[in-house]
């Protein structure tokens, strides 16, 4: 898609070459880590196909992964585990992990495309936040990419510790038959507790109103 290539150009004239694309995979599911991507594409890279992951079939978003690790200037991917999005709260897990993957690269960057409404807290390096950014942005597409894969695979793994599950076909979000799994089986160390699904099995909701 050349305006994704055409955006992080404007953007490097204003700010310099070193563009960082941010975005994160697994805010939703019932289980697993989130994941945060940061990726510093080369200003003459493309990529075929490259798009917002959510978008890509799961054959071509592997062959992009590839891709872009092999091809891009610097990457992070960073992940915060299911304990910590049931302390922070999910936004704040999410803030988290991008703040881990911005650390993780070996440069600082000259600006940050985050995708969003969001930019995000205690980075100080100068950021915009753009709403379906990783549709509009080769760099933060890319950054979807990585996080969305790396994510997936992970979730891949957790089958073969938690077969009850299905992981391995829903990547940990809100299906009928993970719905089904959670209660017949209840939850596992990877489902997230503070998230209503999760929490209702555990503590399901009294069938009467307590009195005020």
């Amino acid at each position: 898609m050349p305006g994704l290539y055409s955006f992080d150009e404007a953007q490097r004239r204003q700010a310099g070459p070193l563009l960082a694309g941010v975005d994160e995979a697994g805010r939703g599911p019932w289980a697993g880590p989130v994941a945060a991507a940061a990726v510093i594409l080369r200003p003459e890279s493309r990529f075929q196909g490259l798009n917002d992951s959510k978008q890509v079939a799961p054959e071509i978003r592997e062959r992009l992964f590839e891709e872009i690790r092999r091809d891009a200037l610097f990457y992070a991917v960073a992940l915060v585990e299911a304990a910590a999005v049931d302390e922070l709260n999910i936004l704040q897990a999410t803030f988290l992990a991008m703040r881990r993957a911005l650390a993780g690269l070996a440069v600082r960057p000259d600006r940050i495309i985050v995708d969003g409404n969001r930019t995000i807290p205690e980075v100080t390096t100068r950021q915009e936040a753009v709403v379906k950014g990783d549709s509009k942005s080769a760099s933060v597409a890319a950054a979807s990419i990585l996080a969305k894969v790396t994510r997936d695979r992970l979730m891949t793994a957790a089958h073969e510790r938690f077969p009850l599950y299905g992981f391995n076909e829903h990547k940990g979000y809100g299906t009928p038959v993970h719905a089904e799994a959670l209660r017949r089986f209840g939850p596992c160390p990877l489902h997230r507790r503070s998230f209503a699904p999760v929490r209702d099995v555990i503590s399901p909701p009294l069938p009467f109103e307590l009195p005020a």
